[in-house]
């Protein structure tokens, strides 16, 4: 009798034991379980990324407004190629206070005279040699003298001079016939030469270019 209730005893703690066991065991899972649903870990998924994308500003393209100054308005009715000694000059109906730029084509041989967008004077020109080319670019005029002689070719006249760079190319009145070529400045008929002294001034833009073509509509100083 004293023997089974002590058996019975036994079993009843044993029972005891393991169910507690048992609650030990589960509850930190449960705990973490509870703890994963309240802060999920961040995947590395494209899914997640597109659950939580990063907004990154987009800069708005930035439009100058074109300077209408310099759009060409008027080009001079000239029929056919301009020839060796051929001048045009034409101020008819030109705002007078509009900026002055002078385009020079080493292609096609002109020099090109625009004030405001209209084109007022236009002629054929000498251009320099192989060994001392007309140079490419755009150039501000840095000096002028109307009754000028060469410093440096045997004190050849150089009419209306107006001076591009430091090392002497300019522009300057000549005569220009067929097979003459200069040192590198740009020669125009002497007449020619005269006029344009008369509207040009320090800094106005002389664009130097080859076989660049533009019409009405286009700008002389963008592109």
């Amino acid at each position: 009798m004293k023997f089974n209730a002590m058996a019975a005893m036994l079993v009843a703690f044993v029972g005891l034991v393991g169910a507690a066991g048992y609650v030990l065991v589960r509850q930190p899972v449960a705990e973490a379980t509870v703890l994963s649903e309240a802060a999920p870990a961040p995947s590395s998924s494209a899914d997640f990324a597109k659950a939580t994308p990063i907004a990154t500003p987009i800069a708005a393209p930035s439009t100058q407004p074109r300077d209408e100054r310099f759009v060409i308005k008027r080009i001079l009715p000239i029929d056919g190629p301009i020839k060796y000694g051929e001048w045009h000059w034409n101020e008819d109906g030109v705002p007078a206070d509009g900026p002055l730029v002078m385009t020079v084509d080493l292609e096609a041989r002109v020099l090109s005279v625009f004030r405001g967008g209209y084109e007022i004077g236009a002629t054929a020109v000498l251009l320099g040699t192989q060994e001392k080319p007309t140079p490419l670019g755009k150039f501000p005029i840095i000096w002028k003298k109307a009754d000028h002689y060469s410093s440096i070719y045997d004190s050849a006249p150089m009419p209306y001079t107006m001076r591009l760079t430091n090392d002497g190319v300019a522009i300057h009145g000549t005569k220009v016939e067929k097979g003459y070529a200069s040192r590198g400045c740009v020669g125009v008929p002497t007449p020619f030469a005269k006029k344009l002294f008369a509207v040009a001034k320090l800094g106005d833009a002389v664009i130097i270019t080859r076989g660049k073509r533009i019409g009405k509509g286009d700008s002389l100083v963008e592109g």
